[in-house]
């Protein structure tokens, strides 16, 4: 089965039925306009405009800011594609009368200056800057919308800070609203492998590595010959002084290992934090007006599906649309166990391009009369449709108990369970894509990587179980240690014995402390400030409650099927220890429970 969009009753029209009838009046230029705009501070931004051919201007713009090339040079004579991050919106947007503006931003690409921050506060300065160039543009309606996957997603919400008047829609796609929480620190737990992963990948970029590049599935094409400069620059000499400006860019585990508490300022720099570099802190400044089109998947990395939620529900009074597939990072993949294929059947353009027409070109493309929220529910594998997150109006709580059982009685329990340091949960899960590696398959050693740990399972079902929103355990802990790790994994046991990975939640122990969510972060589950001033080492001995949200996921549990909780007390592929060197010991106790909330009906 497939994630396809056609048949399904979730859309008054699926966005691939409106796709089929959009008329298709211009055609793609055999290249862009390549210019260099200098920024306030002297610094020369690359930027390529691919405009329309075939008719008259002036049309609205769409940017995307990436720090991943906005074009490649080619290898004389080469047909290979030289934008492979921007190309599926250039033969979208283009023919259907959008101008895309694909930048790259300070100090990657051809693009001069060092980039002094992930998703630095300067490049949200030069957003500002680009959009003044772009109405500034003969061929510029005034009109601009952004979009992007990932980084260029979070700086589509940058740019909508700045309160652009000519900025009308934005459509982060994959993009985090929180890089601390929901990206590198997921339960307050540093994510060092992805950190050097995606050092590797941007020294590759950013110095012109192509040694190194190579080694990156989406750039692994040898007729790739780093970044392209601009016209101005017919032989190449700016963009290889440019290149030579990179060699001082920050070092990704260096600067996040730095910001060890969220929001804490850096101790070199008072006005910098976590918060500088994460869409949530500048969202008080993106007008009502601007609308937001949030898109994640199941399997989105540690957290992104959360970001999707939290800015749609943020952004309340903008005009705003949620959609949640059954896909990894940037939908390459469909991750369901029951898929068709690899590739999605859902083509995300379509909807994007709805979006777009409807909000910045002004058409009438019957958007506004769909449902605001569209979510797949896998091994359903339908699609879903609903006016509020969450959509499970109904709840069940299973009760942790002695004899490794979920029931819904209460009962004793005390239950030891060990931590290894050792275990790990593989490479082919939600953690890899976001380093930019090329998973295709998710959880496939499943069954065997989760039968090393301790945990809890329900009877068989008696009938279908339709999962919808963020799973909360409320589990009451004991630590060995003054702090540790307390990760936990929903999966679903076929009546074959197949065991299917469903979600997981993570917490570092010294977090535990809830809190209210500011207006910055509006949730439906349990937040965390992740603040020093709210960390509290564990008392051995002592028991405390502590409340995990699982990342959010929708799935049908089948008839015959049964519901397993498993605890670990570390992930060896992907995070730190915590404490180092010292794998505590868990006991639950009585009271631990497990809140599933239900689709109406189930």
């Amino acid at each position: 089965m497939g994630d396809r969009d056609t048949g399904s009753a979730a859309w008054q029209e699926a966005p691939s039925a409106y796709w089929a009838r959009r008329e298709v009046p211009f055609r793609v230029p055999a290249k862009p306009l390549s210019r260099y705009v200098t920024m306030r501070d002297g610094c020369r931004i690359a930027v390529d405009a691919w405009l329309p051919e075939g008719g008259d201007g002036p049309f609205p713009a769409i940017m995307v800011l990436t720090p991943y090339y906005r074009r490649f040079s080619l290898e004389p004579g080469s047909a290979a594609e030289a934008c492979p991050n921007t190309a599926k919106f250039r033969e979208a947007f283009v023919p259907r009368g959008y101008a895309l503006v694909v930048v790259d931003v300070r100090g990657t690409g051809a693009s001069f200056g060092t980039r002094d921050s992930f998703r630095s506060p300067r490049e949200r300065d030069d957003a500002k800057e680009l959009a003044d160039w772009v109405v500034a543009q003969p061929w510029s309606n005034g009109r601009i919308g952004a979009t992007g996957i990932s980084y260029p997603g979070a700086a589509s919400d940058f740019l909508a800070s700045t309160a652009h008047p000519a900025v009308k829609a934005i459509a982060p796609l994959f993009a985090v609203w929180d890089t601390w929480a929901d990206h590198y620190y997921p339960g307050g737990l540093y994510l060092n492998r992805l950190a050097q992963v995606y050092d590797d990948l941007m020294v590759a970029m950013d110095h012109d590595r192509r040694d190194l590049l190579k080694n990156f599935a989406y750039f692994a094409n040898p007729d790739l010959r780093g970044p392209a400069p601009v016209d101005e620059d017919a032989d190449g000499s700016l963009c290889r002084a440019a290149v030579h400006e990179h060699l001082g860019n920050f070092r990704q585990p260096d600067f996040m290992a730095d910001l060890r508490f969220r929001e804490e300022a850096l101790p070199h720099d008072p006005s910098f934090s976590s918060a500088n570099i994460s869409p949530y802190a500048a969202s008080p400044t993106i007008p009502d007006d601007v609308a937001v089109c949030c898109v994640s998947g199941w399997l989105d990395g540690a957290g992104y599906a959360n970001s999707a939620i939290a800015r749609y529900l943020t952004l309340s009074r903008n005009p705003r649309h949620l959609l949640l597939g059954p896909w990894d990072h940037g939908a390459r993949c469909n991750v369901s166990p029951w898929r068709n294929a690899v590739e999605p059947d859902f083509v995300l353009v379509h909807e994007v391009t709805r979006f777009f027409d409807e909000y910045l070109m002004g058409r009438d493309t019957g958007l506004r009369n769909e449902a605001p929220i569209h979510y797949f529910a896998m091994h359903e594998e339908a699609w879903h449709a609903s006016d509020s997150w969450p959509p499970a109006p109904n709840s069940l709580r299973l009760n942790l108990r002695d004899g490794a059982v979920l029931e819904r009685e209460p009962g004793a329990l005390r239950a030891e369970i060990q931590a290894d340091f050792a275990w790990g949960s593989g490479d082919g899960t939600r953690y890899e894509r976001i380093a930019g590696i090329n998973s295709t398959t998710y959880h496939a050693d499943w069954t065997g990587r989760q039968g090393a740990l301790s945990g809890f399972t329900t009877a068989p079902l008696e009938a279908a179980l339709d999962l919808a929103g963020h799973v909360i355990a409320d589990i009451q802990l004991e630590c060995s240690e003054r702090d540790g790790a307390l990760l936990l994994y929903l999966s679903e046991v076929q009546a074959d014995g197949t065991v299917r990975y469903v979600t997981e939640g993570l917490l570092r122990l010294l977090h535990r402390k809830e809190a209210e969510p500011p207006p910055t972060y509006r949730c439906a589950w349990p937040w965390r400030s992740y603040r020093r001033e709210d960390a509290a080492p564990m008392e051995p001995g002592k028991v405390e409650r502590v409340r995990i949200a699982l990342l959010p996921v929708a799935w049908r549990f089948e008839a015959g099927s049964k519901l397993r909780l498993s605890v670990a007390g570390h992930d060896a592929d992907h995070m730190i220890q915590t404490p180092h060197g010292r794998p505590p010991r868990f006991v639950l106790h009585a009271g631990s429970t497990l809140d599933l909330p239900l689709r109406s009906g189930a």
